[in-house]
């Protein structure tokens, strides 16, 4: 699809979004609008915003499902409650942004550079995470069941998650803080230290889980659906 003109910022929506009041608000934005863009609560749903730079923007509850940003700059922007089910974040960066109770499922982050991020009670069930970078960051009571992280990195990451038989752990590298909710089947065990780090080997990681954490609270995440 022809991109639209180029505005005073430089960039133009590959898409704009559907919805009348999303469109008019990233319009007016575009046209010259200090500061971050503010679209708390908009349905940008179906939009094409690759590339764009939202650096210290406000997506708090807002509606992005099918959404794509690759490549786009979220830099501490706030996306807490938005949901990105579907999206496509390929490249994007998520540097420090804020992702608590946000709906994660089936997006694609490949290549993605979460550092610093917070991703506090998160559905990510079959997100692809291939080579993701999670550095530094936060990842408490996160269903990562089904997901795909190949090759991803993670360093001294708060790492209390939930995973399953179905979650990608190929290449995945680095370092982290546990312990992790294990579902199989009916039942759910919780791993930590060697234990672990045993289990991140035999489906292909190599993974340093750090002690000296405190035991994870059980709280059951969300169905995949």
């Amino acid at each position: 699809m022809e991109r639209h003109s180029k505005d005073v910022k430089g960039w133009a929506p590959g898409q704009p979004p559907g919805d009348p009041e999303a469109a008019q608000r990233l319009q007016e934005w575009l046209r010259g609008e200090e500061g971050g863009l503010d679209v708390a609560g908009l349905d940008f749903s179906g939009a094409d915003l690759s590339q764009g730079d939202f650096s210290e923007s406000w997506f708090t509850g807002s509606k992005l499902v099918n959404v794509k940003l690759i490549d786009a700059d979220l830099y501490r922007s706030d996306a807490q409650g938005a949901d990105f089910t579907g999206a496509d974040l390929t490249r994007v960066s998520l540097v420090r942004v804020n992702l608590d109770d946000a709906v994660l499922r089936r997006a694609i982050l490949d290549g993605a550079d979460l550092v610093k991020a917070s991703l506090c009670d998160v559905d990510a069930s079959r997100a692809s995470c291939r080579g993701t970078r999670f550095m530094g960051a936060s990842l408490l009571y996160v269903d990562l069941r089904g997901a795909d992280l190949t090759d991803a990195v993670l360093r001294e990451n708060s790492f209390k998650v939930a995973m399953n038989h179905a979650t990608i752990l190929q290449g995945v590298s680095g370092s982290i803080f546990g312990p992790v909710e294990i579902f199989e089947q009916d039942s759910v065990r919780t791993l930590g230290g060697a234990a672990l780090e045993d289990w991140i080997r035999e489906k292909g990681g190599n993974v340093q889980v750090i002690s000296g954490t405190c035991p994870m609270k059980y709280r059951s995440p969300k169905s995949p659906t």
